[in-house]
């Protein structure tokens, strides 16, 4: 991990020290995605199939789950992990239920009535990453916000492995919060068929989920398709950035980052501390758990991109932290509840010694499908807002449009629009009220 004085640096290295790696559409990647996009709309399935085996390098038969592959991955599973499974989404629907928005109405003015109504997104595509390590956990966290927003069709993919199943927990996962569907595909050939549909995949109104670079890519350009399909975020490779001072247990410290770091070799973690002491006790106690991980390769890797960051307070931490806009946010710090008013833009907050990432990750009940790269400055995690319409609706009685007609044919003259003032002084006139 890098060390850096942040009070030493200039504004450019500033910039620098708080760079993702590889946040640039490199061309490579961009063309990448928009030939296997192309491929899939025009090919449909036999693309889906021949992008499977090019990839994922598996030879796929029946591209959707069937009834009996989902009874044999739940028999297959272990009794523990399908009672955590069960009793995770249950604390995920807990708080996602309390959480969601609800109509509401009020008179602006009197017999002027003004709604907001809501609607579920009609059909759904939730994708699952399944690359070096499955994430049953996704299912849970996509799958329950869209039941509770009563969505008609909840569709589901994640990458097959090399015999042509998909991970049994993930199938679990996927039918204990009653998605509808599942497709043994994966990366930006299952964003495509999503988006557009092909003979076995329906389209989709709206795609959700976290990815690697070539899936994040595959949302951006079927977004910006006025054909394609509205995204949840631009969600790419996880992120963690602590706030520690010198009261920090650097073992918690060392074990929050590398509990990121070892998503993948393109995750990013920071540390920012006023701490000297503890900077190095963290750098050292990072190198001493990361050799006893099983993915500890993975882990160095992320490692060798991630920051140390000596500051003069935690004021100027939390500054850091809100420039970086960090996926996951953890105070590490004695009275860390009060730093949460000034914790400006983070995609989740875990607050004090005892609450680490782990719990967000899984089980506490609030969703790990986060904005990264920065994109915390203008965006939410998903909830369940996130897969509804919300609708307005306005009804005047005649003693409304008395009460608010001549504000309008005002405005309307004020902007030029003739046929917008007439819409009311008409109306007026039929009620024999006159400007």
């Amino acid at each position: 991990m890098k060390r850096i004085h942040w009070n030493t640096l200039s504004e450019a290295e500033r910039n620098d020290a708080l760079a993702r790696p590889a946040q640039s559409r490199a061309e490579e990647l961009r063309h990448g995605v928009e030939r296997i996009v192309a491929e899939v709309r025009a090919n449909g399935d036999t693309a889906l199939r021949e992008l499977s085996a090019r990839y994922d390098r598996c030879s796929l038969d029946a591209i959707e789950v069937s009834e009996a592959e989902f009874a044999a991955a739940e028999a297959k599973l272990a009794p523990e992990l399908k009672a955590a499974i069960r009793e995770a989404a249950a604390r995920i629907e807990a708080f996602h239920r309390v959480a969601a928005p609800q109509p509401v109405g009020v008179n602006t003015a009197v017999g002027v009535r003004v709604e907001r109504v809501l609607r579920p997104i009609s059909r759904v595509g939730l994708y699952v990453p399944a690359g070096s390590a499955p994430l049953p956990s996704t299912a849970l966290m996509l799958g329950v916000p869209a039941r509770i927003a009563g969505c008609r069709e909840v569709v589901l993919c994640s990458p097959a492995r090399a015999d042509g199943t998909c991970d049994e927990a993930v199938l679990f996962a996927a039918r204990s919060v009653g998605v509808h569907r599942v497709f043994k595909l994966g990366g930006a050939q299952a964003i495509a068929a999503m988006a557009y549909g092909t003979e076995s995949v329906p389209r989709c109104d709206k795609l959700f989920g976290p990815g690697n670079a070539w899936v994040t890519e595959a949302k951006l350009q079927v977004s910006s398709d006025p054909n394609g399909a509205a995204i949840d975020m631009p969600a790419g490779p996880s992120e963690v950035l602590v706030i520690a001072d010198a009261q920090a247990n650097p073992v918690f410290v060392a074990a929050d980052l590398l509990s990121q770091a070892e998503h993948g070799p393109d995750s990013q973690v920071v540390l920012v501390s006023p701490s000297a002491a503890l900077l190095d006790k963290v750098a050292a106690e990072v190198d001493r758990q990361c050799a006893q991980l099983p993915r500890g390769a993975i882990a160095k890797q992320a490692l060798g991109q991630s920051r140390l960051i000596e500051v003069e307070s935690l004021a100027q931490a939390v500054e850091v932290s809100n420039r970086y806009a960090p996926e996951h946010l953890i105070l590490q710090v004695s009275g860390a509840r009060e730093l949460v008013a000034s914790i400006e833009s983070a995609g989740s907050v875990f607050v004090g010694a005892w609450t680490p990432e782990s719990v967000g990750d899984y089980c506490s009940g609030s969703n790990h499908v986060l904005p990264t790269y920065g994109y915390a400055r203008s965006y939410s995690g998903v909830s369940v807002a996130s897969y509804q319409k919300q609708i307005t609706v306005q009804e005047l009685d005649p003693n409304g449009l008395r009460a608010i007609g001549p504000c309008t044919a005002t405005l309307a003259a004020a902007e030029q629009l003739e046929a917008h003032r007439r819409a009311v002084t008409l109306r007026l006139a039929a009620l024999g009220t006159s400007l």
